[in-house]
């Protein structure tokens, strides 16, 4: 069986960002597969009593010169989306109804991501995300009908508890076999894990 590791993920974190941009090197050289688990963060947080580490204003200020040194390290674009933060409710129904029907995720999600925190857009504005969605070719009209589907909408919903149950509390949160990693700075272990 190839060794897998899953990856529970928001587009509204930017560390998740960072992640997906490191994650598919780490695993190509060990041979594993990445399970994608699209999950609603806040969700999440309010599940477990968690906050985004953005309320707090002094690692708020903290984090941007972090996810600096970070995205240096990966080669990685990066710049502070000045929307955040956003409610990432209806691209993370994207993610996962793109993960079900089995066709353009990863466009879809390197898109995403991309106008999140490489160059960013409002993607809380409806407008805006139906023009990031033209520009990387998807029809605008055909991804609202997707979101609004209601196994699209379980499936996230289900995801996010799952993700709970497993002690999930923030993203992004990685699991090989049954360990937990979480934060793109934990992604070492991951990697030895993988190793093993």
């Amino acid at each position: 069986m190839k060794k897998q590791v899953e990856f529970y993920f928001d587009f509204g974190s930017p560390y998740s960002y960072l992640a997906y941009k490191a994650l598919p090197a780490i695993a190509a050289a060990r041979g594993a597969q990445i399970a994608w688990r699209p999950m609603l963060l806040g969700g999440v947080f309010k599940a477990t009593g968690n906050h985004s580490p953005a309320e707090i204003q002094a690692k708020s200020k903290w984090m941007h010169q972090d996810m600096r040194r970070w995205a240096a390290r990966y080669g990685a674009a990066f710049e502070q989306n000045p929307h955040f933060p956003i409610n990432t409710l209806v691209l993370m129904r994207g993610a996962a109804g793109m993960l079900m029907r089995g066709t353009d995720f990863h466009k879809y999600v390197a898109a995403i991501f991309h106008a999140m925190w490489a160059e960013p857009r409002n993607l809380g504005d409806p407008a805006e995300l139906a023009a990031v969605l033209r520009q990387a070719g998807f029809d605008a009209d055909a991804f609202q009908a997707l979101v609004n589907d209601a196994a699209v909408k379980e499936r996230l919903k289900k995801n996010t508890e799952e993700a709970v149950a497993r002690g999930v509390f923030g993203a992004p949160t990685f699991f090989v076999g049954d360990d937990m990693y979480w934060g793109q700075d934990r992604l070492d272990f991951v990697a030895e894990a993988l190793s093993n």
